[in-house]
């Protein structure tokens, strides 16, 4: 294993991380909160501070191992969840689905300004290969962070969205996956299925969306 390989990637990698999961996490928090839930409020976790959102196992040994077990070619991770009493929403099965929405959405929003400001800079003049891949770096984490947690299987948000969707009585029958719902997930991500038939194809359409987006920036700064 290569250390400083290793110690460039971490750099490169950890401030477009932190802002992905720590804006993820609060989004989640503030929407519940807008619709009538004040759990995350109250326990604090409606905050840009990332020490709020990161869990040991999840955010840092599980990477880290994940990276030094695959040499790099597979990693994995999670941040804290953020706590969402459904109950407490005014109507919790269409509002679940808008607090469900709000990761992958500000996830979308970001990958965005990552993507303006590498045209930015490149525009600029700025030659520093470390912030340009720092940038293209934001925009594959957070694309990465918006594709996979829309997978349609709870307790992912695309799970909670699907459950917000569907019939009661279909909503019921996927909603009771849930406890289970993390161990499917991981053997998916593991047999390749979900790269293969949903983040490979998701993110193809989210970077065909995203370089129509930011069109305008790069006219503008190319």
């Amino acid at each position: 294993m290569d250390i400083a390989h290793l110690i460039q990637t971490v750099a490169l990698y950890a401030l477009p991380v932190l802002f992905a999961i720590t804006i993820h996490e609060a989004a989640h928090g503030y929407v519940a909160r807008h619709f009538g839930d004040n759990t995350a409020y109250m326990m604090g976790r409606v905050t840009l501070n990332p020490l709020k959102h990161i869990d040991p196992v999840g955010t840092i040994l599980m990477p880290l191992l994940l990276y030094f077990a695959t040499s790099g070619a597979f990693l994995f991770g999670y941040a804290k969840p953020v706590p969402v009493r459904f109950g407490n929403l005014r109507n919790p099965k269409r509002h679940m689905i808008w607090v469900a929405l709000a990761g992958p959405g500000v996830n979308f929003i970001q990958a965005f300004f990552w993507g303006a400001l590498f045209f930015i800079l490149r525009g600029s003049g700025v030659t520093e290969p470390f912030f340009l891949k720092m940038a293209q770096g934001g925009i594959l984490v957070n694309l990465v962070m918006f594709a996979f947690n829309l997978f349609p299987l709870p307790p992912l948000d695309g799970g909670r969205i699907l459950v917000g969707l569907l019939p009661y009585r279909q909503a019921e029958l996927v909603s009771r996956v849930e406890p289970w719902g993390f161990f499917i997930v991981m053997a998916l991500v593991i047999s390749g299925v979900v790269s293969t038939l949903w983040l490979q194809p998701l993110m193809a359409l989210s970077y065909g969306l995203l370089d129509i987006l930011l069109t305008p920036i790069a006219l503008i700064f190319g």
